[in-house]
């Protein structure tokens, strides 16, 4: 960890000192000429990245990517619904509109080739280099679509490039892509701690979460299906190298995000590492101690029964009176990722949940009653990039190809990726299967009744999947997003999203008033009451963020124009 912490101090000192007026290196300071002398400074300086793009439980009191780091979506029931961005930006900050990651991994390139150290160390850091460089276009393409493309460190006297224009999405993913094949070529198969460190397989399986979104976005958005095949196809790719390489496989799913220590998980491909006293979190303790944002009775009503079918078609499901009857026979994941025994309500659990459903899918039991499994002193470590995930960009990387004139979806398809899933020890759930244009459990063809009909029944039942397995794990409202369905979050639109259990008030009389129920008496919670709380899906132009307005005169003012994204 101290090497970490010392390797961002001279990320930071490298971006932004100037050093040219320098004669000749100070001996009691570091410059480029001190600095770039071997192997393990460029191992120290490749820190620095770590915690922006592998930022796990995050530390103190931030959650990284998980839980409700992303509750713009369907998943989560909150009392006060997080909105759609309203206004545009006045100025850029060090968070928004910021290429300054960019210029970092471009000096990190740039500064390796003048390391005196063997060709193949040269190849193998210009690969973790341009791997982080494609990460950071990635997350700004996501956020804004079109953005300026750079592949080398700027001089800040140069205008022109300072001040270019917007290069168009596809442009920019195009180099993205090439990024990412240099360094599938050239990043070590293995190098430093496995699963603390980047290496091919970490590559391998950031392409195959990178260009699934990409695919699908210029599939569902664009209109653009050459362009949506080469991505998807980049994507699939990437996922059955991994596959292939049989390196990784399952095994529990809960101790996967739970565990004081991920060395040697098998499914676990990056991870972070946490030390009591060093670098804690305090993702534990809220699913313990701390009142929780309640997972929505839409995403309930999604987990499967155990038969394999949904829940409106399934002979085993009870129905949703009573959290006995709402857990009774399901896919087993959902008892690893909620409290499967109890509500917890206002006014009568501390740790109330806001739609009473409560989880514990980060919760570490033998720690939860010590000092370490509260407040923000966690130190259970976290999955960054799992074999579950890249199972899942298989499915539907393949699914999704099949509709812009790639293979046909087969069995063997499934069989690689969904049905690995289902035959997790501990879930163990019937096989999906394709039957025709349909899908099936144990021969049975079934369609869900719930499903969105601009959807097919195959890539519904894969959507399905992701949501499940992937649940909580931050990626729900980026998958809403390449998919153009944030119209599932407008809270009125669909309401399921704004319910939670069903109770009726007699049976809990310490229930607090301020708890709305649907019927008055009973009913289903709903978390959020007031008019002017509900979230609307109203304008499409949400789906990417504006340039900041300071930005657009800057431009001007140098001669240039910088178009403002629609809507905006």
């Amino acid at each position: 960890m101290k090497l970490r912490i010392i390797a961002l101090a001279l990320s930071l000192f490298t971006i932004s000192g100037c050093d040219d007026y320098l004669e000749k290196p100070p001996l009691d300071s570091l410059t480029d000429e001190t600095y770039w002398t071997s192997e393990s400074n460029v191992r120290s300086f490749s820190w620095g990245f770590y915690t922006s793009y592998f930022s796990g439980y995050g530390s103190g009191y931030t959650w990284g990517k998980f839980f409700s780091s992303q509750t713009l979506n369907d998943d989560f029931a909150p009392s006060s619904p997080t909105q759609f961005r309203r206004t545009v930006p006045t100025a850029a900050t060090n968070s928004y509109w910021t290429f300054s990651y960019v210029r970092k991994a471009n000096i990190f390139l740039d500064r390796i080739q003048t390391v005196p150290m063997s060709d193949e160390a040269i190849q193998h850091w210009s690969g973790v280099a341009r791997f982080f460089r494609a990460m950071e276009y990635h997350d700004l393409v996501k956020q804004f679509g079109d953005v300026p493309w750079y592949e080398s460190e700027l001089d800040q006297t140069n205008t022109e490039e300072l001040f270019r224009p917007r290069d168009s999405r596809e442009f920019v993913m195009d180099r993205v892509l090439e990024d990412f094949e240099f360094a599938i070529n050239n990043v070590r198969i293995k190098d430093g701690n496995d699963g603390l460190t980047v290496n091919r397989a970490v590559v391998i399986a950031y392409m195959s979460r990178i260009f699934l979104f990409e695919g699908t976005w210029q599939k569902y958005h664009n209109g653009n299906s050459e362009k949506a095949k080469e991505y998807l196809e980049a994507s699939k790719n990437a996922a059955l190298t991994l596959i292939n390489m049989g390196e990784y496989s399952l095994g529990n799913y809960r101790e996967v995000f739970n565990s004081l220590n991920l060395a040697g998980n098998p499914e676990v491909i990056l991870y972070r590492h946490y030390e009591p006293g060093i670098l804690t979190h305090a993702l534990n303790s809220y699913n313990n101690m701390e009142p929780q944002t309640g997972v929505s009775k839409d995403a309930i009503d999604a987990y499967l029964a155990e038969d394999g079918l949904p829940i409106s078609i399934s002979p085993l499901y009870k129905g949703d009176k009573g959290i006995e009857n709402v857990m009774a026979n399901r896919d087993p994941r959902m008892y690893a990722t909620l409290v499967s025994n109890e509500l917890r309500l206002n006014g009568i659990a501390s740790n109330y949940s806001t739609t009473g459903f409560a989880t514990h899918k980060f919760l570490n039991e033998v720690i939860k009653d010590e000092p370490e499994g509260s407040s923000n002193l966690n130190y259970t470590d976290s999955p960054v990039m799992r074999y579950g995930e890249v199972l899942m960009n298989y499915a539907e990387a393949a699914a999704e190809l099949a509709t812009v004139g790639g293979p046909v979806l087969s069995q063997a398809d499934l069989d690689l990726s969904i049905n690995v899933l289902r035959d997790r020890p501990g879930v163990m759930l019937p096989h999906l299967e394709v039957s025709g244009e349909s899908v099936a459990v144990n021969g049975m063809s079934y369609d869900d009744p719930a499903r969105d009909p601009e959807i097919s029944s195959i890539i519904w039942e894969i959507r399905r999947e992701r949501r499940i397995e992937l649940m909580m794990e931050g990626f729900r409202t980026d998958d809403l997003k390449r998919w153009k369905k944030l119209e599932y979050s407008d809270t009125q639109a669909n309401s399921d999203i704004n319910k939670g259990a069903w109770i009726r008030r007699i049976d809990y009389p310490e229930l607090q008033s301020s708890v709305t129920l649907s019927e008055g008496e009973e009913g289903y919670i709903i978390p959020a009451t007031a008019a002017v709380s509900q979230r609307l899906f109203e304008d499409p132009k949400v789906y990417l963020d504006p340039v900041p307005l300071d930005q657009i005169t800057l431009y001007e003012q140098n001669g240039v124009t910088l178009t403002q994204n629609p809507g905006w």
